[in-house]
């Protein structure tokens, strides 16, 4: 595994890990993306999935936002499949739909055929995230995978779903066959993360976008073993890990046990409100309603100083630190202006 990157003066690392930072650091979830005219531009021409693939762009599209908005991080441009495609399973992602499984998961033989990933099929990614740690400099470099659940749930429904019907069919009426899909599902996003944390990634996020689908006790049973062995098998890379999902107000203690130091936090629940509920001494990331910087300036600015006065509430009552971000990605029609002038401001404060 590569020498890590010695970059003391970060605030972000500084308080991914714990410590306290000089000030708030600040990046958003899906800064990298179609709100930038820059990024529609190179994809006008290139498919969502040969994009993933090819490290040049990856490269390019992962610096955008960190030339422009100059945020506290970059994160790895990428999408959660791309570990399944580098395991062979049939897939696209579809525009305007999501990622579509060409022979959804649905019978043990299906699960029994899974394969490993091939760390050679997703050499693209490594090969990117060694340029990046070239070229961003005091800038660290966030990798990232979607959690077991959360691929299981595109895997058994065959791509995007509102309610989840046949991946909770799975996950309540057939044990057996879940905890097999789930046990396959964790090692290929642990092979995944270990590829980017040889190629020199600086830290990690797990993202569960659907674990807010579940109970508090569906969640404990059927996913937390699980989510815990990424973690749990990561820890010794020394790099600050964060888990985050959305809707998971319920969900938040249990997702900080779960071993990551960082848990993000979604827009729907006050940050003093998660310190209380996860383990002490967890940093939180997060919440801006991302529709919040549709609603312009003025109002933008508003709830973002909101925001960090209560992540200063949080602090106080006993997270290690925060950091600002969105309570979910960047959505396409924002306005660049707003972020960039948004970063500027945290940094500010």
């Amino acid at each position: 595994m590569n020498t890590r990157r010695e970059l003391p003066s970060s605030p972000y690392l500084a308080a991914a890990a714990g410590r306290t930072p000089n000030r708030v650091p600040v990046w958003f979830m899906r800064q990298a993306g179609r709100s930038l005219p820059e990024y529609r531009q190179l994809r006008a021409t290139h498919k969502m999935l040969d994009a993933c693939f090819d490290a040049e762009l990856v490269t390019e599209i992962t610096l955008q936002p960190v030339r422009r908005h100059q945020v506290d991080a970059a994160i790895l441009f990428s999408d959660i499949v791309v570990p399944l495609r580098g395991a062979g399973i049939d897939l696209d992602i579809v525009p305007d739909v999501g990622p579509v499984i060409a022979h959804p998961i649905r019978t043990d033989a299906d699960v029994a055929a899974i394969k490993p990933l091939d760390p050679q099929q997703v050499a693209p990614v490594s090969d990117a995230v060694s340029l990046l740690v070239a070229a961003l400099g005091e800038v660290p470099l966030i990798g990232f995978a979607g959690a077991p659940f959360t691929l299981a749930s595109y895997l058994v429904e065959g791509g995007p779903s509102k309610n989840h019907e046949r991946t909770k069919a799975m996950m309540f009426g057939a044990p057996q066959t879940w905890h097999a899909l789930m046990t396959a599902l964790t090692d290929i996003t642990i092979g995944f993360l270990q590829v980017q944390l040889a190629a020199g990634v600086d830290a990690i996020q797990v993202f569960d976008s659907w674990a807010g689908t579940l109970s508090l006790r569906d969640y404990r049973t059927h996913v937390l073993p699980h989510s815990s062995r990424v973690f749990a098998t990561l820890a010794d890379a020394g790099v600050p890990m964060t888990h985050f999902g959305v809707g998971t107000a319920e969900l938040l203690g249990a997702m900080s046990e779960a071993g990551a130091g960082v848990v993000g936090v979604d827009w729907r629940t006050a940050l003093a409100d998660a310190a209380t509920r996860v383990r002490p001494g967890t940093a939180l990331q997060g919440n801006l309603d991302p529709v919040v910087l549709l609603a312009g300036w003025e109002v933008a600015q508003q709830h973002t100083r909101a925001v960090i006065e209560d992540g200063r509430r949080a602090v106080a009552a006993g997270a290690a630190a925060h950091i600002f971000n969105l309570g979910h990605g960047v959505l396409p029609p924002t306005d660049p202006g707003i972020i960039t002038d948004l970063v500027a401001l945290v940094k500010s404060l």
